[in-house]
């Protein structure tokens, strides 16, 4: 390409300093969303903690210490069953609140998601820039899980692959916030969004019980679900069993898909 750039006359200089300054846009746009996403922490940082281990400590009380001893998980002690699976609903609920609410808000209320539009920046390294920052913020509520279930009595096997699903999947859900920020026409959208899709996901995909378990067509529409992936390989990890491979493609084809849905629905809308 830049061969036929430079016969038609174009110096090469020129095109070097293009392709320099598109990379530098999408560099500014990860940067921004990312940032904007550290400012959020470093101000809200006690509240954003306190909000992530609410639900997952009640998890640990009422079924680790509760039912934990009626539950038979293969010979294992029921918290090292737990454990993996709470972590991933954790990952999954912080990175998809911290993107689908803050940019709910920016779009229908602020307006400054439109300045995002009209900027030079491109839409798609803004949105990927969600992603990660969401995916940060799911690991950071995943790592702090993983530390309390210690005084739990948890003896699970943890390695640097446990904490890359853990991003993955903080990915997956994050974009899946931003998709739903766009599609949203009110901020109750959001809380509708939350109650029909990831509220189920919290129960079913492998969290707390196996799936197996559970009648063969409901585990088939089960198996198809982000959070099961992750709550399996975790456990896999946790148990230090090998994982399926096909099970992290599936997490970042996941994740391709939500941000390609984001801007086509972005492009397509006169008025956002």
């Amino acid at each position: 390409m830049n061969e036929q750039l430079t016969a038609a006359g174009i110096p090469a200089e020129e095109i070097t300093t293009e392709s320099k300054s598109t990379f530098s846009r999408w560099l500014d746009g990860i940067r921004t969303a990312i940032w904007e996403k550290w400012v959020d922490f470093r101000h809200e940082w006690k509240k954003i903690t306190a909000s992530a281990l609410v639900s997952p400590l009640l998890y640990m009380v009422a079924l680790g210490w509760g039912l934990g001893s009626m539950v038979n998980t293969g010979g294992r002690p029921y918290i090292d069953f737990l454990v993996p699976g709470i972590i991933a609903l954790a990952t999954m609920n912080t990175a998809f609140s911290s993107v689908s609410v803050s940019l709910n808000v920016q779009r229908l209320f602020e307006r400054s998601f439109d300045q995002i539009i009209i900027s030079p920046v491109p839409m798609a390294s803004y949105i990927f820039g969600q992603m990660i920052g969401g995916a940060l913020r799911g690991m950071y509520a995943g790592v702090l899980i993983f530390l309390i279930s210690l005084l739990f009595g948890t003896s699970i096997h943890v390695n640097v692959l446990f904490f890359v699903v853990m991003f993955l999947n903080g990915l997956v859900f994050a974009s899946l916030g931003v998709l739903a920020s766009v599609i949203a026409s009110s901020h109750l959208d959001i809380s509708r969004f939350s109650t029909f899709v990831i509220t189920p996901m919290t129960f079913l995909c492998n969290t707390m019980f196996p799936v197996d378990r559970m009648p063969a067509a409901v585990a088939v529409i089960i198996n198809c679900l982000p959070l099961t992936h992750t709550s399996r390989m975790l456990r896999a990890i946790a148990y230090t069993e090998s994982i399926n491979v096909l099970s992290i493609i599936y997490l970042i084809v996941l994740a391709a898909v939500f941000i390609a849905l984001t801007n086509v629905i972005i492009s397509r809308k006169s008025n956002l």
